[in-house]
Parts: structure tokens; C-alpha cells; sequence
């Protein structure tokens, strides 16, 4: 379910139920914004690594002026203390920001009470109080249910409205309710599950699965890969070309009309405006199927091996194989 208000940029701006929590449909992605973890694909050649601070907190300012009121942060991004110090600078009422965050693999493996430092650690950063969505950011193998349920504790003691999940499969998932996570009557399961979703990359099953289980979907990477990307899907073109709406409206729209949330991330304030511009059209059901079917093999046997990679990144078992099998599609 979703509902939707009228903005001052004269469209629409939706919202939807994330646990005990209502969510925009749309915010501001903060992973790579003035600055690029060391450990993250293609940083050894980005040249904004040092963009530092001012870069940052400028984007911040563009994006609350541009009318967003939700900013996916991250304490594998190292920014979330500029993130903050912009959210200070603006003097943001604390109750109209929605602010997630996620607890990265190194300190997931550290153990619960390392989690638990770093859940204060994000708040203090940030300057917010509490956390209204934390997420545990990687199903680290023989840890991350352990983590989870130290967010458990965070929740319980008000440090944070929701909980919930980042890149899980099924599997993963599941492991957690085996493991009695969820809680007495359910009051713990996870309210989210952040996972890239795009048309080159849509795991039908796997969506379906969180949906059907009442966990929100969250996309990162909802504009795919640029660009480059664009203009080689014929599909996405043909479906621009009929709605008059550009390639980053017509992929937003594609994630928001099936209730999934989308974080797109730009500099500039004419491209968040663009991307924020999703309420005032629909894609028709012929649009929708012929963008939800473009996910090749090859797309599903790439993500297998980047999953692999990124459960295991940043800790002492780095490089290690996959443990058991995973749902990709």
C-alpha cells in the first residue's frame, strides 16, 4: 500500500508502511557521495575519492531544497557525520527526515556488541537521535544472525524504529527465522530488505518471496548502470519514447508502481528534481512486463558472484567460497 500527497515541486510524493514506520517511496542514496570506501567495486579508479566534506554536504543541501525528506546512509559509506553536520545546517525538523542506515560486514563480524557501538556510533554521527531504519547490510555467514539480533536490542531500547535487512536471499533470510529472530508473535521481523533491483536485474522470485512475507523491497542501483546502460536496452527506449518521460523516470516509475522504494543518487538539482518526478504518470501493463523480462543468465550468474564476494568483503574471510546454495532469480 502507498499513499500520496502533493509536493511544492508541483508533483507527487508518495509514501508506504515500513514496519511501525511510513516511508517515502522516494529518497536520496548517500554511497558515494563525497567519498569512496576503499574496499568498493571500481574505487581504485574513481577520481572523486577525495571529494571530501564540502562535496557531501552540498549534495545534502541540493537534495533537501529539491524536497527530499529520506537519505539512505551507511557506515560503510564514511560520510554519515557530514551527512549530519548538512542535516544540522539546514536545522531539519528531526520528525520530517527519514534516515536508514546499515551496519557493514567488518563490524558484523566483530560481534554483537560492536554492532551495538556502531548503531551509537551512526546516531551521534548523524546528530538525529535515533535511527528510523537500520539494516543489517550483508548476510555475513556465521555472524549475521548474531547481528540482527543485537539490532534487536537497539530497537528495544529506542535507538531505532525499524530493523531490517540489505541483500538477503531467501536462504538467508530464512536462517534468521529458524534461528527464532523474529521475535514473539513476529514483533522483530525485519520491516526491509534493500537489494538492487533494476530491469537488467529483476529476481522475480525473490521479490515476490519479501512481498508475499510483508518485508518492504528497497532498490539500490534502480537506474542500473547509467547511461551506457540505456541506450543499449531497446525496451527501455521504445518505453521513453511513448510516455515522453526520460530513461531515469521511466526506471523509477518501473520500481514505485510495484510499491518498491528507490534511492537514486545525483549532484545536480535539475537531476533530482528529474528523478523525483515518478507520480504523474503510469506505465502501462504491456510496459511493465516488457521491462520486468530483460534479466539474462548472465546477469544472474554475475550478481551469484558478486554476492559471493560482498558477504564475506571487509573481513578475515574475504575471498572465501559461497557456503550452500542461493535463490538468484
Amino acid at each position: 500500500q502507498k499513499t500520496e500527497s502533493a509536493t511544492q515541486w508541483g508533483f507527487q510524493c508518495a509514501a508506504c508502511p515500513v514496519g511501525c514506520t511510513e516511508m517515502p517511496l522516494v529518497g536520496y542514496g548517500t554511497y558515494k557521495v563525497g567519498a569512496i570506501p576503499a574496499s568498493a567495486t571500481g574505487a581504485a579508479a574513481d577520481a572523486r575519492a577525495a571529494d571530501g566534506p564540502e562535496v557531501c554536504k552540498q549534495a545534502i543541501r541540493v537534495a533537501l531544497t529539491s524536497g527530499y525528506n529520506m537519505f539512505d546512509c551507511g557506515e560503510f559509506y564514511q560520510n554519515e557525520s557530514w551527512v549530519g553536520d548538512a542535516l544540522k545546517e539546514a536545522k531539519t525538523q528531526r520528525n520530517c527526515i527519514y534516515l536508514t542506515s546499515k551496519v557493514w560486514n567488518d563490524t558484523i563480524f566483530k560481534g554483537p556488541d560492536a554492532v551495538k557501538a556502531q548503531v551509537d556510533k551512526t546516531i551521534a554521527d548523524l546528530k538525529c537521535g535515533y535511527i528510523d531504519l537500520m539494516l543489517v547490510h550483508w548476510p555475513v555467514p556465521g555472524k549475521h544472525v548474531a547481528a540482527y539480533n543485537a539490532l534487536r536490542e537497539c530497537k528495544a531500547a529506542g535507538k531505532v524504529r525499524e530493523i531490517g535487512l540489505s541483500n538477503y536471499c531467501i536462504e538467508d533470510y530464512e536462517e534468521l527465522r529458524a534461528a527464532g529472530a523474529f521475535g514473539e508473535g513476529g514483533k522483530d521481523k525485519p520491516a526491509c530488505n534493500q537489494i538492487e533491483v533494476n530491469p537488467m536485474l529483476y529476481r522475480k522470485k525473490t521479490i515476490d518471496f519479501f512481498q508475499k512475507e510483508g518485508v518492504h523491497i528497497q532498490a539500490y542501483r534502480g537506474l542500473a548502470q547509467g547511461p551506457t546502460a540505456w541506450e543499449a536496452c531497446a525496451p527501455l527506449q521504445e518505453v521513453c519514447k511513448a510516455t515522453g518521460r526520460s530513461p531515469p523516470q521511466v526506471l523509477g516509475r518501473f520500481l514505485v508502481q510495484q510499491g518498491i522504494s528507490h534511492i537514486p543518487k545525483a549532484s545536480k538539482g535539475e537531476r533530482m528534481l528529474e528523478n523525483r518526478d515518478l507520480f504523474g504518470f503510469e506505465l502501462t501493463a504491456a510496459q511493465m512486463q516488457s521491462l520486468s523480462g530483460l534479466t539474462t543468465p548472465t546477469s544472474l550468474e554475475a550478481f551469484k558472484a558478486l554476492y559471493t564476494k560482498c558477504i564475506w568483503r571487509d573481513t578475515p574471510q574475504a575471498g572465501d567460497p559461497l557456503p550452500g546454495d542461493r535463490t538468484l532469480d
